[in-house]
């Protein structure tokens, strides 16, 4: 498949992960959409005429809009403009330009994005609008994190950020994107072992911190997987072929660190959720996990 095709593919996947967060979220996704495209084919375009290197290929190939539509898709619906602009220049001028363009990024341009606005305005992260009342409150990540003694019970039941299992309309929202995810994996663009690793290590590391729902549980591991953006991040982000290792033990390894930070941070970090983190660290291991493996490979040869 050329990348045209790929990235049409993965952006056609990404339709009803999108449609289930203007459904719970409302429609603050559609013009930031827009804007994200606007900016990013400008900063594309601006980067390829200060490196010297033709236009063409590089704005219609889609790799730009899948980066900026990723981006938004990330982001909390009401986000400042402002914000959004910062993370979309952060993730196509350097994730994707400052080491060559498409094909030369060790890291996922989309995510370095996403973590340069997390990093810098964090507060702008802090609240999502509620997929039950519309009043925009802690996200059910963030309530978990700092419950103060309450009991998981306690916490659902009074909680509107709480669903039947995960975050109230994430549950929709990350089966939605399971669904997309599902359909890459068939269509061989996404590698698979890297979503399962990534779900089966947070799920395991859920499952040794859940006591049944005490007030120092830590959350089921169906929470987890239904809670915040963890299956766009399992199958959109973390599939990235450029970023992610090429060998199956590499991706099973790349997989399970992501899940691994993610959960740690869940738990016991600042931040509400910790897969952008997880999934840039991956990215620097990387080289070494390609290394690693091709060389035992070569050796049993």
């Amino acid at each position: 498949m050329t990348t045209a095709r790929i990235m049409t593919t993965v952006l056609a996947a990404l339709v009803p992960g999108i449609g289930a967060l203007v459904y719970w979220f409302g429609p603050g996704y559609l013009p930031r959409l827009a804007a994200a495209a606007a900016l990013g084919l400008a900063v594309e375009t601006a980067a390829l005429l200060a490196r010297k290197r033709p236009l063409g290929p590089a704005l219609t190939d889609g790799s730009t809009l899948l980066t900026c539509t990723l981006i938004v898709v990330a982001l909390p619906p009401q986000i400042d403009y402002g914000v959004l602009a910062l993370a979309v220049i952060a993730g196509v001028g350097l994730g994707k330009h400052l080491y060559g363009g498409l094909g030369g990024n060790p890291f996922n341009p989309a995510v370095v994005g996403y973590a340069v606005a997390l990093v810098s305005f964090p507060a702008a992260f802090a609240t999502w609008p509620g997929a039950t009342d519309g009043m925009t409150g802690a996200t059910a990540l963030t309530a978990l994190r700092h419950r103060e003694g309450e009991t998981l019970a306690e916490l659902y039941a009074g909680n509107p950020a709480f669903g039947a299992l995960g975050g109230a309309g994430w549950e929709w929202v990350n089966l939605a994107f399971l669904l997309g995810g599902l359909v890459l994996v068939l269509r061989g663009i996404a590698a698979w072992r890297i979503p399962a690793a990534l779900l089966g290590t947070l799920g395991a590391l859920a499952l040794l911190g859940y006591d049944s729902g005490s007030s120092e549980s830590l959350g089921a591991p169906t929470f987890h997987w239904l809670a915040g953006g963890t299956c766009l991040a399992a199958f959109f982000f973390a599939t990235d072929p450029v970023t992610h290792p090429a060998t199956h033990r590499g991706q099973i390894l790349f997989g399970c660190l992501i899940g691994a930070v993610a959960f740690t941070v869940r738990a016991f970090g600042n931040y509400p959720d910790g897969i952008a983190f997880g999934i840039l660290l991956a990215n620097g291991a990387t080289p070494w996990l390609d290394r690693a493996f091709t060389l035992e490979r070569a050796d049993r040869v």
